[in-house]
């Protein structure tokens, strides 16, 4: 990695979703989550739609007009199990069955991919939980999910796992909703080169800062609204449509 000012860091997300996802409601666009990193300070993204690479140009050039690098990337569901992989390509995404399949792809695309655990040990969702140790070779960090309060926080097994292992902690949004996003997030000090490869190498190899405070009540009461009232009425609804449309087709 290239030299740099470890006086000049830079904020990283590496975990979000956009209404460009094909398996979640969101209600905010890529061009407004662009805004707002801009607004509050980030350098680098990562668009994570689930089971697809998020690859509009138009995004990428705009993000990188704002000084923003936006890496390619997914939350793919393999055997239950959900894995973010970072500068991927529609086509790898397409091949991969199980965390064999992921395995090879590693072989061949060495330190140029990242490939991070989210929400390990969370109940709810694709969490991989105990498997994690299993499939630790398949993953070089592992997040430190953003859902957490005082003794309610289960990234502290996620903790002890990336200890034992020598896996960095990464903090990321995992933001459905716009306002979400913002307040956890990894540091690392700004590369010569903005570049993805320089990105992985600091994240792999340090130093690093995961900002992810406990959530406020408000905090608690708004994601559990959104995930079991909001949401699910979102996709009753997109569903209905699509059925209606299918009918009228």
């Amino acid at each position: 990695m290239d030299n740099c000012d470890n006086h000049d860091w830079i904020k990283v997300d590496l975990h979000i979703h956009t209404l460009d996802d094909p398996k979640d409601v969101i209600d905010y666009s890529a061009h407004q989550l662009l805004e707002r990193a801009k607004q509050l300070g980030f350098g680098v993204l990562a668009i994570t739609l689930h089971d697809a690479v998020f690859d509009r140009a138009e995004v990428f050039a705009d993000a990188a007009k704002m000084g923003i690098l936006l890496i390619p990337a997914a939350e793919v569901r393999l055997q239950g199990a959900d894995a973010i992989l970072l500068n991927v390509t529609a086509g790898e995404v397409a091949g991969l069955k199980n965390f064999d399949d992921v395995r090879k792809l590693r072989a061949r695309r060495g330190s140029s991919m990242f490939t991070i655990a989210p929400h390990p040990f969370y109940v709810l969702g694709g969490s991989i939980g105990g498997r994690l140790f299993d499939e630790i070779d398949c993953f070089d960090a592992i997040e430190m999910c953003h859902f957490h309060k005082g003794l309610f926080d289960l990234n502290r097994r996620a903790v002890r796992v990336a200890k034992k292992y020598g896996k960095p902690i990464i903090a990321t949004s995992d933001a459905h909703q716009l306002h979400a996003f913002g307040r956890h997030y990894t540091s690392i000090p700004r590369p010569g080169d903005l570049t993805i490869e320089n990105v992985f190498a600091a994240l792999r190899d340090g130093p690093r800062r995961v900002v992810s405070p406990g959530a406020s009540m408000i905090d608690l009461a708004s994601m559990i609204y959104f995930f079991f009232f909001t949401h699910p009425v979102r996709v009753r609804r997109q569903r209905t449509l699509a059925s209606a449309l299918e009918s009228k087709s």
